[in-house]
């Protein structure tokens, strides 16, 4: 059984090799294994039944950090992020029926908001008794939440609402905390969606678990407000949700689609609505989250927010992926942080003790390295001085 694409999508890539230097795997270990071309050379021989879809080829794709870096590379418009999420969908496939209920189960927290924050606060307190192994690289994460309010006007339909998550919901509320705060100094109605669903799917199906995926989709797409943008300030959760027409292939997922947007994609036309602000506290460094720069492409409206409040500062790396890869910096820990290395040695370099990230796994990641990282918009919070902390 071939892979869950087409042949000419395979066949596009004609092994060029421009995309190497774009790849951080490639870059650490300089094998060409570790390279999208040698990526997709395994999966044409899995795809015409030449090779099993387990053992070596599952190693290969499972290392890969689906950064996607190498798709604004590559002359011939490969798709890697379809095929590589088709190759862990059959790399699953071929597991022992044990480790695919294992690998659900994993997930499973993920698609039960109750059990997410229970765990999120157990893990929390945990660590504070020293019991969570420092190994695993967790920055220190809440015990507490604070309460989402709703801003703006307080008549009529709100002309946004803030898409909360899962993983941002348990770890990350006060970068939420802070969108709605910016958000609302425009002057416009904001909402707070939370109801309907548990998430977006975006990790779901990047690990291969396209089935639960696209069920946790649906949900997504069926409780969505009906009217009004839905703004994201989770770069991997926008650039999925951007795709769910493709995903669940119905129109109602495609006009739900369309109205998906990235916070600082929201906020960059309503600048000349914001109120005075402070001037910036020192040099930012803006780390593109991959999702945002080469799914999105919208990492010029980051500049132009962070722009309006901060001296922007450009690392030297050519937006090259921090390591997080969602949950690639569990699943594959030491090439993680030999990535991670890199964007650290390049913020080393800026100069800047504060460093810019649309994305909470980069953000968490970088913080357990030791690096101030925040979300965009709360440097907007800090200077707009709206009650976020400077």
């Amino acid at each position: 059984m071939g892979l869950a694409v087409r042949d000419e999508e395979l066949a596009a890539c004609v092994s060029c090799g421009l995309c190497l230097p774009h790849c951080p795997t490639f870059r650490v270990t300089g094998e060409e294994a570790e390279s999208p071309r040698g990526r997709i050379a395994a999966m044409r021989l899995v795809h015409e039944g030449r090779a099993p879809a387990s053992g070596e080829f599952a190693s290969m794709v499972g290392h890969c950090v689906m950064c996607r870096g190498c798709e604004p590379a590559c002359p011939s418009g490969v798709r890697f992020g379809r095929l590589i999420e088709a190759a862990r969908q059959a790399a699953v496939a071929a597991l022992p029926p044990w480790r695919r209920l294992a690998l659900r189960a994993a997930y499973w927290p993920l698609s039960s908001r109750p059990a997410l924050l229970a765990g999120a606060t157990l893990l929390a307190g945990a660590q504070r008794a020293r019991l969570v192994p420092r190994r695993l690289g967790l920055p220190r994460l809440p015990l507490r939440r604070p309460v989402l309010a709703e801003g703006g006007p307080t008549t009529g339909q709100p002309a946004a609402w803030l898409f909360v998550g899962c993983v941002m919901d348990a770890w990350m509320r006060p970068t939420h905390q802070a969108s709605l705060r910016v958000m609302a100094a425009t002057g416009e109605a904001v909402g707070v969606w939370r109801r309907g669903y548990s998430c977006c799917g975006a990790l779901h199906v990047h690990a291969g678990l396209r089935a639960q995926g696209r069920r946790l989709a649906s949900q997504v797409v069926r409780s969505a407000p009906r009217q009004g943008a839905v703004v994201v300030d989770s770069a991997g959760c926008g650039a999925l949700m951007k795709s769910y027409g493709e995903l669940l292939g119905s129109e109602e997922a495609a006009r739900f689609a369309s109205r998906v947007v990235d916070a600082c994609e929201w906020l960059a036309p309503r600048l000349g609505q914001l109120p005075a602000r402070r001037s910036s506290p020192g040099p930012v460094a803006v780390q593109d989250p991959c999702h945002l720069r080469h799914v999105q492409g919208v990492h010029h409206q980051v500049r132009q927010v962070l722009g309006a409040f901060c001296q922007v500062v450009e690392l030297d790396d050519e937006g090259l992926c921090c390591g997080a890869g969602g949950s690639y910096w569990l699943s594959q820990p030491a090439q993680a942080a030999r990535i991670r290395q890199a964007k650290l040695d390049a913020i080393g370099r800026s100069g800047a003790s504060v460093v810019a990230s649309a994305n909470p796994g980069c953000a968490l990641y970088l913080r357990a390295a030791g690096v101030d990282a925040r979300h965009p918009l709360e440097l907007a919070d800090a200077a707009l001085d709206l009650g976020g902390a400077a």
